[in-house]
This record gives C-alpha cells, sequence and structure tokens, in this order.
C-alpha cells in the first residue's frame, strides 16, 4: 500500500486535553477531533510528540488510541505515533498497541542514545519487520538529538518494503530535497515545519504532520491543498497570514504554545503534564491577539 495515496495534504499531529486534575479530558478531545475535521485536515496523528505522549500511562495510550478511532469514525486516515529509543521494547508495543485501525505508524528515531547511522538503519528496519501497517519514520534531531541523514533515509526506502515514508523535521532544506530527488516513486515525503511547508510542497514535498493545524485547521489545510495544486499565489497569502501564529506556537514550548491557541479558542484546558507548563502570560495576550486577527 502506498502511503502518498493516503497521507497526502494536511495531518495534525493531535494534542491531548487534560481536565484540571491532569486525568485525560476525552470530552475535549472528541471536541478538537471533530473541530480538525470540520477544518478539513486529510488525516490525523494520535500519540505523537505534540499529544504529551511520553507522560501518558501505557493504558491511557490505549485509551487515547481507542477512543481516537471511535471519534474518527472511517472518516479520514489515523495514524499513531509509536517511538523510542528501546528497540526491543518498540518490537513489543507494535504487538501491544491496537494498530488494525491504524493506516501508518509514525515512528521517532531514537532519542539520547545517539546512534549511528548504521544503527539507525538496524533500527527502523527491526520496526519495519515488525510493524502490522507501514512504517512512518520520523527525523526530529531538534528533539532526538541525532539526525537521520538523506542517505539513510533513502536506504531506508530502497531496501525496507515496510517503510512507506517520512515525516521530516530537521529545518535542513538541502537535505530534504535530497530525500525527495532520491525516493521511490510510492515514498512518501511529508514536513514537520510549519512555517517551511510552502517552499518544501514547492520542492516536491506530499504535505505536512502539523502542530498548526489544531488551530486553525481550516485556513492551514486550504493553504496546503493550494500549495499541492500549484496554486502558490493564492496559498502565500494564508502563508503570511499564519506565519506570526507559527511562531507564538513554538516561542515557549510545543505543546504549551497549541494549548494556549485551543484554550483562548475555548475547546480545551490550558492543563499540561510536567515537566511541561502552560505559556507565560504574556505570550498568552499575544496568542490571543493573534487569533483575533484571522
Amino acid at each position: 500500500m502506498s502511503l502518498r495515496s493516503f497521507l497526502s495534504g494536511t495531518g495534525v499531529a493531535l494534542i491531548t486535553p487534560f481536565k484540571k486534575d491532569s486525568t485525560v479530558d476525552f470530552n475535549s478531545l472528541e471536541k478538537l477531533i471533530n473541530n480538525v475535521l470540520d477544518g478539513g485536515v486529510e488525516y490525523v496523528v494520535t500519540l505523537g510528540t505534540t499529544g504529551e505522549t511520553s507522560t501518558l500511562t501505557k493504558s491511557e495510550r490505549v485509551d487515547v488510541l481507542e477512543f481516537t478511532y471511535n471519534t474518527v469514525n472511517n472518516r479520514v486516515p489515523v495514524v499513531v505515533g509509536i517511538g523510542g529509543n528501546d528497540t526491543n521494547n518498540l518490537v513489543k508495543d507494535l504487538s501491544y498497541f491496537p494498530l488494525k485501525k491504524a493506516t501508518a505508524v509514525l515512528s521517532a528515531s531514537p532519542y539520547y542514545n545517539k546512534p549511528s547511522q548504521e544503527g539507525l538503519f538496524q533500527h527502523y528496519k527491526n520496526l519495519a519487520e515488525a510493524s502490522p501497517v507501514p512504517l512512518l519514520l520520523y527525523n526530529v534531531p531538534g528533539r532526538t538529538g541525532r539526525n537521520i541523514n538523506a542517505a539513510t533515509t533513502i536506504r531506508l526506502a530502497h531496501e525496507v518494503p515496510n517503510i512507506g515514508g517520512i515525516k521530516e523535521a530537521s529545518d535542513d532544506m538541502n537535505q530534504f530535497m535530497q530525500i525527495v530527488r532520491d525516493r521511490p516513486d510510492d515514498f512518501l515525503v511529508v514536513s514537520g515545519d510549519d512555517a517551511l511547508i510552502l517552499p518544501q510542497i514547492a520542492c516536491g514535498a506530499d504535505g505536512v504532520i502539523s502542530v498548526a493545524a489544531n488551530s486553525f485547521p481550516n485556513k492551514f489545510s486550504t493553504m496546503i491543498r493550494l500549495c499541492l495544486a500549484g496554486k502558490f499565489e493564492e496559498a502565500r497569502i494564508i502563508h503570511y497570514q499564519l506565519l506570526k501564529g507559527y511562531d507564538l506556537l513554538f516561542e515557549e514550548n510545543n505543546p504549551a504554545g497549541v494549548k494556549a491557541f485551543l484554550h483562548s479558542l475555548g475547546i480545551v484546558e490550558n492543563i499540561l503534564r510536567l515537566p511541561l507548563c502552560p505559556v507565560s502570560e504574556d505570550l498568552y495576550i499575544r496568542i490571543s491577539s493573534f487569533l483575533k486577527t484571522i
């Protein structure tokens, strides 16, 4: 199955809403999912970095995943985040988590260990062989401390059958272009950088897994569809409307920024689990002011 057929366009990296007692707020999660689907996104990603998954228990992760499947109700594809720095445990997780309704698994590269490029290749090869659905690589060196270079990505794309694409979030446009140039025809390349996606689509990207699409799904997904249709002049108008918003989203922390946006919109409580905390009062005021402009 080619993921380019299912996951082009805008995917949204869903947050996990919490109540004031820090338990998962499923009512707000339902509201959020319906809001982004009504806004026109092409698919959702659950249990990713933006979902504060590292602070969720295993049972909470299963509950969030099952709730997401049920709320989405086959309206769009669901991608599931399963990543970490212990290859053997991740192989077990791929059997533990319910993935029959998933279109793909998104797996961030190992953090902290700082493996070699060969270690990264073998890590993903083992995961791909164990995964019941296609695997999406996730390169985000700003969080993991190690870059998956273009040569390793292309090697995985050509040599490991169950690897269907990559979410590339290195901020390195040259690396991004090398991957697009050398990938197999059916290999999905999506961005993890909201502010760079317009030029990246111009270079051949298939879309984005976005944080910003939590906050303004209609405008953002419209911009992506315009880009994919080659209508860059129209897309640029929206891009520059949202550009300040991207800065505000990531100024202090992700997902603290997007939770502040969603709280200002009345969708979720402004609650995070430590070690994350809400944005400063000054940033919250600027976020609320920005929302009034769009």
